[in-house]
């Protein structure tokens, strides 16, 4: 009893240790995307407006809806952390999830508003001038505070684990896109074919939705319970059959609980083992899978006997 009183002590001292690196990643990360998104809000909008592009009015009304997604990202990913209590015995992680689905609404909704403004130029189209090149040079500098951002929270929500951070970064991988396309727009509407412009905002709208799509279906999966990967149900097998006694593993479930995953499965040990010893190796599984699988967080492991066969 002593030896699974200290297992669970120096457990939940993991936990609360790797929940505050956790945080301070990612709070650092989201405060990062706020920021950059704040700044391309308004450059985007006041340099739209003055050079006459929709095109960067639209990625303005992208950046706004990526900072109001930010924002909400941050308050999830903080609500995520609380540890597991009474009511939630897995913790709180699956709000990410959650909040990812509402992301995905709010980027249709952003689409909706771009295709809006797209229609009224093309309602238009006899009066369309060309941007002026201060567009260009907007575009350029959006390209790369959206370029850079993208990398870094890929970077950081792979490691962290965090679903909302990654879909933050499919938001400005959208974005780099979109500059590229905002710049060649514009120099092709100053070659004499402003109607380019409304053109590219709808190619933004589209781009928007697709983010939207993909965002949505991620994570309806985790929702849904999908298995993040063959290679993690691989690593747990690996790590359960590596524990002396064990002789297989089956019955592989995940459960997908935001950053992190529970495990369940079936370990296989000599059928005359002593029901003690059976249970030793099934605390022994479930410590060395949670240790060595980063995002295994909870694992619940069931004997069975070797059947003739087997043996």
């Amino acid at each position: 009893m002593k030896n699974l009183k200290d297992l669970i002590l120096t457990k939940k001292y993991t936990e609360r240790k790797e929940n505050m690196d956790r945080e301070e990643i990612g709070n650092k990360a989201s405060k990062y995307a706020i920021l950059v998104n704040i700044i391309l809000t308004i450059l985007n909008f006041v340099v739209g407006i003055i050079s006459g592009s929709t095109a960067l009015v639209a990625q303005a009304a992208d950046n706004a809806g990526d900072l109001l997604s930010n924002l909400i990202g941050l308050w999830a990913f903080r609500i995520g952390l609380r540890p597991a209590d009474a009511e939630h015995p897995y913790g709180h992680g699956r709000i990410e999830p959650l909040v990812g689905l509402l992301i995905s609404l709010i980027l249709f909704f952003i689409a909706y508003q771009i295709f809006l403004e797209a229609y009224t130029k093309f309602l238009m189209i006899n009066s369309l001038t060309a941007p002026s090149w201060i567009a260009a040079g907007m575009a350029i500098i959006a390209f790369f505070l959206n370029y850079f951002v993208m990398k870094y929270l890929f970077k950081t929500g792979k490691e962290i684990h965090s679903q909302i951070l990654v879909a933050t970064a499919n938001q400005k991988k959208m974005d780099v896109f979109t500059s590229v396309a905002i710049f060649f727009g514009i120099v092709g509407s100053q070659l004499g074919y402003p109607i380019l412009d409304p053109i590219l905002a709808v190619v933004i709208g589209v781009l928007v939705i697709k983010t939207a799509f993909d965002v949505a279906r991620e994570n309806i999966d985790n929702l849904m319970g999908k298995v993040p990967s063959k290679k993690l149900i691989n690593e747990i097998k690996l790590v359960a059959v590596s524990v002396d006694g064990v002789y297989d593993a089956h019955d592989i479930k995940v459960n997908n609980m935001g950053p992190y995953v529970s495990t369940e499965l079936h370990v296989k040990v000599k059928s005359d083992l002593p029901l003690k010893e059976a249970h030793k190796i099934a605390h022994k599984v479930e410590k060395s899978i949670i240790n060595k699988v980063d995002i295994v967080n909870i694992a619940t492991v069931h004997v069975d006997p070797l059947d003739e066969d087997d043996e």
